[in-house]
């Protein structure tokens, strides 16, 4: 036990309480079919299982890549925002030149929107510069885990 409350926090390892079986709940709106795996809306709290896109803990986030250095978060808004309501945006820039650093995350609140500025976007010009777009957050599929060293190991050299 730590501190003068007795409460106890969770060590490196353990799993929160609200997840099981390496489930992760979140809320959504409507029944979804998403890369392998379904959100079940049976009432306040869904599950989500398999590969593809995931959710972050308050929406979906698109990774936009070749952001033109000079590019400000409202030049981002103004082409995303045509595919629903963005929720936030983050224009990571350069601490000595203020410069964009040619990324920005783009959050929607459902789905259907973040996917359709991705099939719209991706491959666009915006300020002269051709754009990727896609999820920001995805869940490997098995195979492509496979053949990974863990973490702090070395190729081993001859």
């Amino acid at each position: 036990m730590s501190g003068a409350t007795g409460h106890r926090s969770r060590r490196r390892g353990e799993r929160h309480p609200a997840s099981r079986n390496g489930e992760i709940s979140m809320d959504v709106s409507d029944d979804q079919q998403v890369s392998g795996g379904t959100y079940n809306t049976d009432g306040e709290v869904a599950r989500y299982s398999g590969s593809g896109p995931q959710r972050s803990v308050e929406g979906w986030i698109v990774f936009v890549t070749g952001v033109h250095e000079e590019a400000q978060e409202d030049d981002i808004l103004d082409a995303f925002t045509e595919f629903g309501k963005v929720k936030n945006v983050h224009l990571n820039l350069d601490r000595q030149t203020g410069m964009a650093k040619g990324y920005a995350l783009v959050e929607y609140e459902s789905y259907e929107e973040a996917q359709d500025a991705i099939n719209s976007l991706h491959g666009t010009e915006l300020l002269g510069k051709t754009v990727g777009v896609d999820w920001a957050f995805v869940k490997p599929t098995a195979s492509s885990s496979s053949g990974r060293r863990g973490a702090g190991s070395k190729p081993h050299y001859r």
